[in-house]
């Protein structure tokens, strides 16, 4: 704890840094200032909302230390599973490419489609953040578990390319993302590529079906809406009555990312090819009041000038939101389908107990059983 005299003159200091560092409260004010004449209310419409999104994490490991085991689920708003598979730390990427690939050779998944389109047959030519086979079979314990969580997200990946370029829309269809679409997962220029394939395939399907089909990505958190909310407040960016929105300029997204490839867009015609980029930001607002919550909106870069139809449509859904308010429905389906919860959930831990009991040698079951019993009555004493 703390003496009283110095806490006191710790808050003394704070304040005076604080008013020492006015002026970048002040600089951010007048950031915002110039967006002012860029606000554009967001007017209703009507399409088809599908939502793409893998679960979080947390709700689908299963662990009994040290096994860790990880189910990849990628479903829909509706409850569909678009693809499912069991993953740990130690697996051996080259064993996962059996659920991908056929014998011959052919994709029989969607990752497995989206690798065969990039040209690449191996997970970690597809990413440099999966190790190759070789090094998880012979030095596992070099190999950092992180790379379960980018195996996940290449799925999301993989089903939302799937779903644009290989599928067919009866009707306009708005397809949301679950964060901004940018990703830095991606070994050389393969998230370009696929960028680039899902714009021909959109651009197709409208000269092709008449049918629009738009691309959105939403952040419940962001770097860039965290560094200027308080400044759009003060300065009253969005006024209450109408749900509003505004583009963000890249060079204020710039401001507030540390690495710089994180705000280059296909917009870029010299430098370095922006390889982590697909979309253009915007903050809205799809409530009516001042503070009802605002968003960090990625449109497809393709898409950017269609701004006012996409972001009509997804008002529609948004208003609906539920539990988390003004903050698309169809997302918070998803999620609801997507994680493994409550009798689901058990059922799967108690496969991973049966599993890790045929590893026991012969007479040594019981200890599994009496650890079970134990976990059970301090889960109902002190849970």
């Amino acid at each position: 704890m703390l003496h009283p005299d110095a806490l006191t003159g710790i808050k003394e200091q704070i304040i005076r840094r604080a008013e020492a560092d006015r002026v970048l409260l002040d600089d951010l004010r007048r950031e915002v200032r110039q967006l002012a004449g860029s606000v554009r209310v967001v007017r209703s419409r009507a399409s088809t909302a599908i939502s793409l999104v893998a679960s979080d994490g947390g709700n689908n490991k299963l662990v009994f230390d040290p096994f860790y085991v990880q189910v990849v689920r990628v479903v829909d708003s509706y409850g569909k599973e678009l693809l499912v598979d069991v993953v740990s730390p130690t697996t051996d990427p080259d064993s996962l490419l059996v659920n991908h690939f056929t014998p011959s050779g052919e994709p029989r998944s969607a990752l497995g489609r989206l690798m065969a389109d990039l040209g690449v047959r191996s997970l970690s030519a597809l990413s440099h953040m999966i190790p190759d086979g070789k090094k998880v079979r012979e030095t596992p314990e070099r190999v950092s578990p992180s790379w379960v969580q980018v195996y996940r997200d290449l799925c999301e990946w993989a089903v939302l390319y799937e779903r644009i370029c290989y599928q067919t829309f009866a009707t306009d269809t708005l397809i949301v993302r679950d964060g901004l679409l940018r990703s830095k997962i991606f070994r050389g220029e393969g998230f370009i590529r696929m960028r680039e394939r899902m714009e021909e395939a959109i651009e197709r399907v409208w000269r092709e079906d008449r049918r629009r089909v738009y691309l959105v990505g939403i952040a419940k958190h962001s770097q860039v809406l965290t560094r200027y909310s308080l400044a759009m407040a003060i300065e009253e960016t969005f006024p209450s009555g109408d749900a509003r929105y505004v583009a963000v300029p890249r060079e204020m997204e710039r401001k507030a990312y540390t690495w710089q490839e994180w705000a280059r867009g296909a917009e870029t015609e010299e430098g370095e090819a922006p390889k982590m980029v697909a979309g253009d930001m915007f903050f809205v607002r799809f409530g009516p009041n001042f503070g009802d919550p605002v968003w960090a909106v990625d449109i497809f870069s393709a898409q950017r000038d269609r701004a006012d139809e996409i972001l009509g449509n997804l008002l529609s859904d948004a208003r609906d939101g539920f539990p988390i308010p003004f903050y698309p429905r169809c997302l918070q389906r998803a999620h609801e389908h997507a994680q493994l919860a409550d009798f689901d959930w058990v059922i799967l831990q108690d496969q991973v107990l049966d599993a890790i009991r045929g590893l026991l040698p012969s007479g040594k079951q019981a200890l599994l059983d009496a650890y079970r019993l134990r976990a059970d009555v301090t889960g109902e004493r002190y849970g």
